[in-house]
């Protein structure tokens, strides 16, 4: 119960990762609001955790806008934020990615980290508290050929954590980030380009462990992140990655 009565928004909450973050912070005490385009999942999910579904487009400012009003209408005050929506592209050369492409790359992945800024840390500053964590990626450190767009964005959120950090830490706030190695999500397939035996043995070489990360793996570190066990931590960018980045 490391979370018990903090409130807690989760973008793109109803799947992966971000289920299993959502999962994870309710079992630890967390009142949860998912934020997610998949309005039918997130409900289901917040019925299951006793929770708040919002549907968001985080790439839009308005959406972002009206999450933060419902979430704090409904539990209060915000206490973690976790940026964790985000999409990706098929392995091709960076030259052939259209530009519409990158441009909701960068959206999604990116600017949706300065809307849900603008909308929830003027609050944690009032109250002189808060944790947000950045779901970033391994890319982001150690890129993989033909992704060169999609991490380049999580680079990017690397980057802005540590700003971020460096910035807020005088308020109380805390920011880190972390870096997942690719796992058994519904975005992995996109990465591989297809799901074939031989591309998944490609992927799994490059894990020491010898696996795929899972959304509990990323939900355990974000808990501790989120929490007062890692009160001294901040500006972090934790690789969850079996060793794919030593």
């Amino acid at each position: 119960m490391r979370l018990d009565g903090k409130v807690a928004i989760v973008t793109g909450g109803a799947s992966g990762f971000g289920e299993g973050i959502v999962r994870r912070f309710a079992e630890e005490g967390a009142r949860v609001v998912i934020a997610d385009l998949n309005e039918a999942a997130a409900q289901a999910l917040a019925k299951d955790v006793n929770g708040l579904a919002v549907r968001t487009d985080v790439s839009r400012g308005e959406d972002v806008k009206k999450l933060a009003q419902a979430a704090t209408e409904k539990f209060g005050a915000i206490d973690i934020l976790v940026n964790n929506a985000g999409i990706g592209h098929k392995p091709q050369p960076l030259d052939t990615l259209p530009e519409s492409d990158f441009d909701r790359i960068i959206a999604v992945n990116a600017k949706s980290v300065f809307h849900t800024a603008h909308e929830i840390v003027p609050g944690m500053k009032a109250r002189k508290q808060g944790a947000i964590l950045n779901i970033a990626s391994t890319g982001g450190v150690s890129p993989r050929p033909n992704l060169t767009w999609y991490n380049a964005s999580k680079g990017w959120m690397i980057t802005a954590t540590r700003a971020m950090a460096v910035e807020l830490a005088p308020f109380g706030i805390r920011v880190n980030a972390i870096n997942p190695v690719a796992g058994e999500t519904p975005m992995l397939a996109t990465f591989m380009g297809e799901d074939t035996p031989q591309i998944r043995a490609k992927f799994l070489a490059s894990i020491p462990i010898g696996r795929f990360s899972t959304p509990q793996d990323i939900a355990a570190a974000a808990a501790f992140l989120c929490s007062g066990d890692a009160s001294m931590i901040t500006g972090v960018a934790m690789d969850v990655d079996g060793g794919r980045c030593i």
